[in-house]
C-alpha cells in the first residue's frame, strides 16, 4: 500500500492558511457567546398590572382587641377610616365603606395577642367609590411616557443591564391612580442593550423615535436614584434626580434615607411615589408634555403659520411661471439679452428686519441661517425663535431698504412676502 504524503514545499503555505481558518472560527464563536451573554440572564423585571382602582398607602395604625383576630380587625377598619379621610371622602358610616373597599394591602404589621400595629395600603374600588370622591375619581391622564429608571452606585450606572433594587421599585409600584401614563419596560431580551444610561443623553430625534415608536411611547421621563452607602450594609443615603424629555432636561431633586439594608426596599418605594408627585405636577403646570420635536408627522401648524407658507408657495410658483415665460423669450429673439447687472445695497442706512422663514426640517433651519449671512450687505444675523416643523424667525441686520433685501433673496432662489418691516420666505 502506497501513502501519498504531501510535499514538504507545500507545508509552509498550507499552515498559515488552516491556522488563520482556525482563528477566525474561534473568533466567531466567542463574538457569539459575548452577545448572548448580554442579553441572556435574569436581567429584566416585569411590571405589575396597573389597576384603575384608588390605592392609598402608608396607613399606620395602633388598635387593640380581645383576641388577635379582632385586634387586627379592628386595625384594618381604622385603616380604611383614615385613608378615607386621606382622599377627603364624605362622611359615610362603616357598613357602606366596607363595600367600597377592594383589598387590604399589608405592608409591614406585627400581631401580639390582643395588639396590631402595622403599615397598610387600602385600595377602594373606582366604580363604586369614584362618585362620591368627585374629582379624585376620574382624573386626566398624560400622554403615554416611557420611563427609564437610572440607578447609580458605586460610580456605576445602571438601567437594565442587571436586576437592581431601583428597577424593582419601578416595576412593583402600583400606578393604577396616577395620572401619568407611564410605559415601564420590563428590561428583558435586547431591552437591556437598547436602553441604557447613554441613551439619555442622545439628542438625535430620529433616534428617539424610532425608541418610542418601539415601546408606543410619546416621550420619556428619567427617574434618577443616586445611591452612597457609608459602609456595607449600613446607612444608605439617596439623592434622588427628576429628568424628562429628549434633551434630559432637569425637572427637580431631593433625598431620602435608610439607616440599613433592610429599609432600603421601604426608602426606594416613597422615592417612586415622590417621583408620581413631582411628574404629576409637572404634567398639571403644562411643564411634563410631549416633545413636539419627536412628532413632526403630527404637528399642527397654526393658521398664521399656514398661510405664510401658501403664500411663498404662491410666489414661488409665480416666479417658476415668470422664468418658463423669460425662457421662451429668450430662445424666440434674435438678438442676446442684455442682462441688467445686480445691484448691491447700500450701506449708508442700516436696519433691523425680522426674517420668517419655513424650517420644516433642521437641515431647512442650518440652511437658512448660511443663506442669510451669506447675503451681501448682512452684517448680523441672531435667532429670535426656532420651530422645526414650522416657522422660525431671524433678525436681519441689513445695510439698505427692506425690498433690496427681498430682491437679493429672490435673486437667490427664495419665494419671499414682504410684510410691515419683515419678510416671510421659503424654498
Amino acid at each position: 500500500m502506497n501513502l501519498a504524503l504531501p510535499s514538504p514545499r507545500h507545508l509552509p503555505t498550507r499552515l498559515p492558511t488552516a491556522l488563520a481558518a482556525a482563528v477566525f472560527v474561534v473568533l466567531a464563536l466567542l463574538a457569539g457567546a459575548a452577545l448572548l451573554a448580554q442579553v441572556s440572564g435574569e436581567r429584566g423585571i416585569a411590571p405589575v398590572a396597573s389597576s384603575t382602582d384608588i390605592e392609598v398607602r402608608g396607613i399606620e395604625v395602633n388598635a387593640t382587641g380581645e383576641t388577635a383576630e379582632e385586634a387586627r380587625m379592628n386595625g384594618w377598619r381604622e385603616a380604611q377610616r383614615l385613608a378615607w379621610e386621606r382622599l377627603e371622602g364624605p362622611d359615610i358610616p362603616d357598613s357602606r365603606l366596607d363595600s367600597l373597599v377592594a383589598a387590604i394591602v399589608v405592608e409591614e404589621e406585627n400581631i401580639g395577642p390582643r395588639r396590631y400595629v402595622a403599615r397598610l395600603g387600602v385600595i377602594f374600588d373606582r366604580q363604586r367609590a369614584g362618585s362620591l370622591l368627585g374629582a379624585d375619581g376620574e382624573r386626566t391622564r398624560s400622554a403615554p411616557m416611557l420611563t427609564m429608571p437610572v440607578m447609580i452606585s458605586g460610580g456605576t450606572q445602571t438601567m437594565f443591564e442587571v436586576r437592581n433594587p431601583w428597577q424593582r421599585a419601578w416595576a412593583e409600584y402600583q400606578f393604577g391612580s396616577s395620572s401619568i401614563d407611564y410605559v415601564r419596560p420590563s428590561g428583558a431580551g435586547g431591552e437591556s442593550l437598547l436602553l441604557t444610561y447613554g441613551q439619555t443623553g442622545r439628542r438625535s430625534r430620529a433616534w428617539w423615535n424610532t425608541i418610542l415608536d418601539q415601546f408606543g411611547a410619546a416621550d420619556v421621563v428619567v427617574p434618577i436614584a443616586n445611591l452612597r452607602w457609608e459602609w456595607p450594609g449600613g446607612p444608605v443615603e439617596g439623592r434622588f434626580t427628576a429628568r424628562y424629555g429628549p434633551d434630559n432636561r432637569y425637572l427637580t431633586d431631593f433625598t431620602m434615607r435608610a439607616e440599613s439594608a433592610e429599609d432600603l426596599p421601604d426608602m426606594l418605594e416613597r422615592a417612586v411615589a415622590r417621583f408620581d408627585e413631582i411628574f404629576a405636577e409637572a404634567l398639571a403646570d403644562g411643564t411634563l408634555r410631549p416633545d413636539p420635536t419627536l412628532t413632526l408627522d403630527n404637528l399642527e401648524l397654526t393658521p398664521e403659520v399656514e398661510a405664510l407658507l401658501e403664500q411663498a408657495r404662491a410666489a414661488e410658483r409665480a416666479a417658476a411661471a415668470e422664468a418658463a415665460r423669460e425662457e421662451e423669450a429668450d430662445a424666440q429673439a434674435s438678438e442676446p439679452v442684455e442682462v441688467e447687472p445686480t445691484t448691491t445695497p447700500s450701506t449708508t442706512a442700516t436696519a433691523s428686519y425680522g426674517v420668517q422663514v419655513a424650517t420644516p426640517q433642521a437641515a431647512d433651519f442650518d440652511g437658512a441661517i448660511q443663506a442669510l449671512r451669506g447675503l451681501p450687505g448682512v452684517s448680523r444675523v441672531s435667532v429670535r425663535s426656532t420651530a422645526i416643523g414650522g416657522a422660525s424667525v431671524f433678525d436681519v441686520t441689513y445695510a439698505g431698504e427692506l425690498s433690496a433685501l427681498a430682491d437679493l433673496l429672490r435673486q437667490r432662489g427664495w419665494a419671499v412676502n414682504e410684510g410691515q418691516n419683515a419678510l416671510g420666505i421659503s424654498r
